[in-house]
């Protein structure tokens, strides 16, 4: 039976969305894993989001706390405000009460994944304060370290992401997710089905 992954994200101009798409990319390419994209709901009227500038949403599905129940596995994926997920993702977290009360997803593995406006926006806080949500419901965090090897050292680079997860900079919004932290999203993918894998087949 496949093991079944769920990459769950929240973005408003697209950088986190690049990074999921790559990330199943990435996990796609471990056999015996059936892996999934799915958007949290959005709380912003359009009104608000058309002033913000924000493209439209893509078709990719919009998750139910009740869909949680039926993967495996997760990875999480939002953009930073003030160092912590968007109010969106949280907003869907908040939602998943009912899970929490009968711990349906405890002992399932979780990682993070995200996106800053700049190198001080919060590359490292934004998965740090967001493995509460993970603690409460009893999952087990699965971060890269450093896994992905020499790309972890780049220094000559602007390069998001950091030994908690695949990451990347918006800058003003025009800036888009560099190859290298493209690679570490596809990584990430392929690491995590692995860890995913190890804990389905164990149980």
């Amino acid at each position: 039976m496949a093991v079944k992954i769920y990459i769950i994200y929240y973005s408003m101009y697209g950088h986190v969305a690049r990074l999921a798409e790559e990330i199943k990319k990435g996990a796609d390419s471990v056999e015996g894993v059936e892996v999934k994209l799915w958007q949290v709901p959005e709380t912003l009227p359009e009104e608000v989001l058309g002033k913000m500038g924000a493209p439209p949403k893509s078709d990719v599905p919009i998750i139910t706390p009740s869909d949680l129940a039926e993967a495996d596995g997760f990875l999480l994926g939002f953009p930073t405000r003030f160092g912590m997920m968007a109010a969106q993702f949280k907003a869907f977290m908040d939602s998943t009460g009912g899970l929490w009360g009968t711990q349906q997803l405890a002992g399932k593995p979780a990682g993070i994944f995200y996106s800053t406006a700049s190198q001080g926006g919060g590359q490292e806080t934004t998965a740090l304060t967001a493995i509460t949500q993970l603690v409460h419901h009893g999952m087990i965090f699965v971060p890269i370290g450093y896994t992905f090897g020499a790309g972890m050292f780049e220094i000559e680079k602007v390069k998001g992401g950091s030994p908690y997860g695949a990451g990347t900079y918006a800058g003003d919004g025009t800036r888009q997710p560099t190859e290298l932290e493209l690679g570490q999203a596809f990584h990430q993918g392929r690491y995590f089905s692995g860890i995913a894998k190890k804990f389905k087949g164990t149980a």
